[in-house]
């Protein structure tokens, strides 16, 4: 009856397995939340999450026998990089009515290439800001059960815009019946859509508060929801533990986006000196694709932009530059987000480059990427830094970024959660 019942023990009881301990050294480590770059750093990551930071010659904490050492001789460590705005079900080979000659599923199909893509690069966090049938949502689970390889996804189902607006399909005359996944006019339509979007798995709600320049027949500079709309989103939201990023090019879209209460504003590319004081005093987080307008101009009419689609390009692309180096220049919190799928996955981290030639410090533009990043997604217990409780997010380069910070766009090698994903040594 004895070996009985231990032998039941055995099968019932569940097993405790031995936590899984990785050791990483390098020869520098940027520090985001202090500023500062730390020389010859050891991190001990155990069962995904950092759980000692320190620099060789320390006494280390006492180690498995079976640990997992690391070494990154001549590399230098940074944060997992963050990705604000990512379409990870898009495909930039495929723009204009080209996107009509594939079957439905086919996006969220070839979106799984798309996130294993953005990790290898170094994306180890990306916030989707809209995609079709919740198929961010779908990759998010798919990532959190192991059955792809993708980075940590913020998914927002469908964005929320106005009949007709640039979150709407215009693309079909009428007897097709095609609208966008999420369109609403005034409050009450809108607070249902974003009960729903929770419903079905949303973490963060987008709104599109003006005209966009990939969109048929609506103009960037335009509003398409009125304060009272935008508020009532952004009521209804953070009531339910969310977050609103607003799509909004234009002065008065983008005024009324931060008057609303939204907690990020994405392209923001005719901002004004009010709008830079409004977001600053209000804490409203700006975020500005400004890398792929010369991929967009060089490659749009070889992948199926319409006419109208560049036109709309030439004429924002640089003034959403230029408004970048004025809001750098004002003081306001910028995070990064690429709008990668408008542009090819991957690429994003040739950003960094274009936000050091537009007035940020190298420094400036890893934070907008690590520690701004996770404040703005209320995520700064888990991601964006090097530091004790935070998951093992890691990316190294050959060289100081600080020098040179077009090393980031390619990245040597990926950590994301104690596991090498990608190795380019």
């Amino acid at each position: 009856m004895r070996r009985f019942l231990i032998l039941v023990l055995m099968l019932v009881w569940p097993s405790v397995a031995a936590a899984q301990t990785v050791v990483v050294r390098a020869d520098r480590m940027v520090d985001v939340l202090s500023g500062r770059v730390v020389d010859a750093p050891v991190v001990v990551i155990t069962d995904g999450r950092i759980s000692w930071v320190g620099v060789q010659g320390d006494t280390l904490p006492t180690l498995p026998d079976d640990a997992e050492h690391i070494d990154l001789a001549g590399h230098t460590l940074l944060p997992g990089l963050i990705d604000m705005h990512v379409h990870l079900d898009a495909n930039a080979n495929y723009a204009g009515y080209r996107q009509l000659e594939f079957t439905d599923q086919f996006w969220t199909v070839q979106a799984v290439t798309n996130a294993r893509t953005m990790l290898d690069a170094g994306f180890t966090t990306i916030r989707s800001m809209g995609a079709s049938g919740y198929s961010d949502v779908a990759l998010r689970q798919a990532v959190d059960e192991g059955l792809i390889v993708g980075p940590r996804i913020v998914p927002a189902g469908y964005a929320l815009g106005a009949t007709g607006g640039h979150c709407d399909n215009n693309m079909l005359p009428p007897s097709y019946g095609a609208t966008g996944g999420a369109v609403g006019d005034g409050p009450q339509a809108l607070i249902r859509l974003v009960r729903e979007q929770r419903r079905y798995g949303a973490e963060v709600i987008k709104i599109c508060a003006t005209g966009g320049v990939m969109s048929r027949n609506t103009q960037p500079g335009q509003q398409q929801l009125s304060e009272e709309e935008i508020r009532a989103v952004v009521d209804e939201a953070h009531r339910l533990g969310l977050r609103v990023a607003a799509h909004a090019h234009g002065t008065e879209g983008i005024r009324a986006a931060i008057a609303g209460g939204v907690d990020t504003v994405e392209h923001v590319s005719m901002i004004d000196d009010e709008g830079i004081r409004m977001a600053r005093e209000n804490g409203v987080w700006l975020t500005m694709d400004i890398f792929l307008t010369d991929w967009l101009l060089a490659e749009g009419e070889r992948v199926g932009l319409l006419p109208e689609n560049l036109d709309k390009e030439r004429m924002v692309g640089q003034a959403q530059r230029d408004s970048f180096r004025r809001a750098v220049r004002g003081g306001a919190r910028m995070i990064f987000g690429t709008d990668a799928g408008v542009y090819p996955h991957g690429m994003g981290g040739g950003q960094f480059a274009v936000m050091v030639q537009y007035g940020m410090t190298p420094m400036q533009a890893i934070q907008s990427a690590t520690s701004n990043a996770a404040e703005a997604l209320d995520r700064s217990d888990d991601v964006g830094a090097i530091a004790v409780g935070r998951y093992g997010d890691m990316v190294a380069v050959a060289g100081d970024p600080l020098a040179e910070i077009g090393l980031l766009a390619n990245v040597a090698v990926v950590i994301k959660g104690g596991e090498i994903v990608r190795d380019r040594r």
